[in-house]
Formats: C-alpha cells, structure tokens, sequence
C-alpha cells in the first residue's frame, strides 16, 4: 500500500489506493478469523497460531516472531475496521493528501505488526512505529494548538517508551535459566519462568507504566486530550480506537503473562491508579464544552477500565477487558468521526455554540445518538456487554479492597449518562443556536459509508457477544490460571 500510494499522481489515485489497501485488509481480517476459528475447531490448542521465526539479530538471539491467539485476531479485527472506516472520513483531506496518507499507513503498519508480535524486540519495534508519525500527523494536519500537543503526546509517550525499553531488558538478561540461552520470545520467556522474585518486583511496574502511559492511565494521561483534540478526524479515530489498545494489550501480554509473582504483589497499587483514570476521566468529561476534549476524556475513563479489568486477573473481567477494549475503539473512533464531519460544517466544537442540529443534520445526529447510547452501555450495543462482564468478573473477588474499587467503577456509568445526555440534548434537540448553521448540509455518501460501517460493527458485538467472547475467553483462560 504504502508503495502505490508513492507511486500515485493525482489525490484521486491516491484515494483509490487508500480504498483498496483499506479493503484488502478488511477482507484479510475475516479471512484470518474464519482460518483461526477452523484450526481451533479441528482441534488445534497451540497457544499461538499461523507462527513463523525468523532469525534477525543472532548473537542477541533476536527473531522476527509472529502468531496470533484469540487476543490478537479481536485486535486486528477492531484495527481493520478503523482503517477501512478511517480512509473514507478522510475522503476531502487537504492538504498533502498522498503525504498524509503514507503516514496514516505507516501508524496503521506499527499498530498491525504490534498485534501479531511475539517477539519483544520486534513488538518494541512496531510499538515505536506506531507512535512515530502522530507527531507529523497532529503536527502537519491537525488543528487547535497542535504543534504543542505533538510535542507533548510524542515527549510523554517516548517517556514511558524509555521505561518500557528499561523493562523489557531487564526481562531478556533473566529470560532464561543459568546456563540457558536468553531469548526475546514471549512464549519461550513465560516456558522458563526464570525471571527472579526480586527482579520481577522492579520490572513489572517499568513494563506495566511504560504501557499504562499509551493506555491513558492515571496521572500519565494528560497527553491524550490534548492529543485527540489537535488530531484530524481519521487520526483520532485511529489514535482512540486501536493505538491506545496497545497500552492494555501490551500491559496483559508482557507484564502481566511473564511476571504472575510480581503481578499478584503490586496489582493492587496500580488497580487504585486505573480506579481513580475510571472516574476521574468521567467527571472531567462532565465539564468540557468542547466535543473533542470530552471524547478524550471519555476515553481515558474507558481505556482506564481496560487496565482495570486487567488487573482483576480472571478469566471473566480479561474477557471483558478486551471485549471493552474491541467495543470502545469502534464507538470512539465513531465518536470522533461525527465530531470531526459536525465541525467540518460548523467550524465549532464548542457545545455552547450548538443546538437543534437534529434537524439539519439528521444522519450525523443520529449516529451520534447510536454512540452515545453506546458509550453509556445501552443494552443491545457493545458497551453494555463489555461493561457487564467486567463488572461480573470484578465483583468475584471477596474482599473489601476490590469491591470498593468495583463499586467506584460502577458509578462511572451514571457519571458517563450525564454528559452523554447533557450533550445529546444540547447540540441536536432545541433551538438552533447560530442561524448560519440552518444552510448547512448533512453527510455525504463515504461519510455515511463511514459511519454505517462502525454503526454495524458496535451493534453486532451487543447483539451476538458469544462469538466475541469466546474467541477472547479461549486465549485468556491458560493464562489468567496462572492467578487462580
């Protein structure tokens, strides 16, 4: 993809690149799933599938590694989606446009190879390449005060890159038994169980921060919503929907799976920090009167839950941290694609600015409806069965500590209701605020295209969970009985 959009000379060759790289990974996506599902039905239980090594670095032992469970196929089903939908709310970028569709392959490359890496160094190396070109791509193409929000998103993600590049050393040089060869593969670290006690209990929190900071967790997360405001729409919707995945799917596969001690030990510190990322991400959402800002800090509160089912370590709420992790990056990234086509026509994100857009507007008002109702987990729509299962697998622990910090989990749902409905009832219903906004006109056809798109998908995920979960449930259950 990224070699024909190099070779394209006109924006319109540029376009039908873009749809077709954007659609040949769609149809690759549902061609692994029905493979995946295939392998397992005819009685394949290797704990990785379609695995393939080869070898990159010798004398550190360092391997292009690649294979997928149950975790990763989810991923780059929800990462598929988001591209194919991203391209088409792309469709008038001005602009640069072939520029800056190269880079939103390069980020869309990072993200893919990061899912399907078992290999630290190389997972390390797709880490780094999705987080690359956000800085040209807010910086270039976005709005508001991007130039600094770049920065900021690129200097506190490449911090917490430094703390992860820290960890996961420290986890190589104890990755195997004394005498035994060391080695980056994650299977083969989590087979020798080697990583002593007291070394586990300083690299746990360096791999679990270094991810945490991509994963918005308290108090790391002040880049994002400067970042999500300054980004252009596909940005945010990639950025929201899959990059900030990395952070909870890095943190479950590498600190997690290779330091169960050390997991068991300081879980709890870091379970008040995503407990207070929850809430607090829910009540500043209540006070923004910008539609971007309160989508991003919605998002810290959701992306916080992830971290936080994580580390209830079962079975039930790690299903519902990556079925929380599938529905949240399809309704944000919906989220911010209305965002982005209402500014697009208004030139405001400013809630105070708007009103009865309802009836200009009817197809982005009711999309944005359908993502309200899904972020505040209506039943029917992904957010309500990613919620329920972690809350479930939440309150299976006993003790007081964790129902506490369940219960406080709990309240954020009433807390997102409010500011969902405050803005529902404030930019589409009542009177029209600004009479220039009377001529304006609704969504085109590939906005519509867009938006129908990620409509489906959120509600497939409420409307059949079990095909979801049990793929998720498969992959998670050998490893979380590590913690039973």
């Amino acid at each position: 993809m990224l070699g024909g959009l190099a070779l394209s000379k006109s924006v319109k060759q540029v376009r039908a690149v873009a749809v077709t790289g954007a659609t040949a990974l769609m149809a690759l996506a549902a061609y692994l799933v029905i493979e995946f599902l295939s392998l397992r039905a005819a009685g394949d239980v290797s704990p990785m599938l379609f695995t393939g090594s080869w070898t990159w670095f010798a004398p550190l032992n360092i391997n292009l590694a690649l294979g997928v469970d149950g975790i990763s196929v989810v991923m780059i089903v929800l990462s598929a989606f988001i591209v194919f939908a991203g391209v088409f709310a792309s469709w008038n970028l001005k602009p640069l446009t072939k520029e800056y569709f190269m880079w939103f392959c390069l980020l869309s490359t990072g993200v893919f190879g990061f899912f399907i890496s078992i290999d630290m160094f190389t997972m390390f190396m797709f880490y780094e390449v999705a987080l690359i070109p956000m800085y040209l791509l807010i910086g270039v193409w976005g709005s508001g005060n991007k130039n600094y929000s770049a920065m900021k998103l690129t200097l506190m993600l490449m911090g917490g890159s430094a703390f992860l590049m820290l960890g996961l050393i420290g986890i190589y040089f104890h990755s195997a038994p004394e005498g035994g060869q060391l080695t980056m593969n994650i299977l083969e670290i989590a087979e020798n169980n080697a990583i002593p006690h007291e070394w586990q209990y300083y690299l746990f929190p360096m791999t679990f921060v270094g991810f945490g900071v991509l994963g918005a967790m308290f108090p790391f997360h002040t880049w994002s919503p400067d970042g999500h405001a300054s980004a252009p729409t596909a940005v945010s919707m990639l950025h929201a929907g899959v990059l900030m995945k990395l952070g909870g799917y890095g943190c479950f596969r590498i600190a997690i799976f290779l330091m169960p001690w050390a997991t068991q030990e300081l879980s709890w510190i870091f379970l008040v920090l995503t407990g207070i990322s929850v809430v607090y991400g829910a009540f500043s959402a209540c006070v923004q009167t910008d539609l971007k800002y309160i989508n991003a800090y919605s998002s810290v509160s959701h992306c916080g839950m992830v971290l936080f089912a994580i580390l209830m370590l079962n079975t039930t709420a790690m299903t519902g941290a990556v079925l929380q992790m599938l529905s949240h990056g399809l309704m944000t990234a919906l989220f911010f694609a209305l965002i982005g086509m209402i500014y697009g026509r208004t030139h405001t994100r400013d809630i105070r600015k708007m009103g009865g857009l309802m009836q200009i507007m009817p197809f982005l008002g009711v999309g944005y409806v359908v993502a309200g109702m899904a972020s505040l987990g209506l039943p029917g729509l992904s957010g309500f069965v990613a919620e329920m299962t972690i809350f479930v697998g939440s309150f299976q622990h006993a003790d007081m500590f964790h129902r506490v910090f369940t219960v406080m989990a709990c309240c954020s749902i009433v807390i997102t209701a409010v500011y969902i409905l405050r803005v529902v009832g404030k930019i589409l219903f009542g009177a029209v605020q600004d009479e220039h906004h009377k001529t304006l006109t609704d969504a085109e056809w590939h906005e519509r295209f867009a938006v129908v798109t990620l409509i489906l998908a959120v509600a497939a995920i409420g409307c059949f969970p079990n095909f979801f979960s049990n793929i998720i449930t498969e992959a998670a259950d050998p490893i979380m009985k590590l913690f039973a």
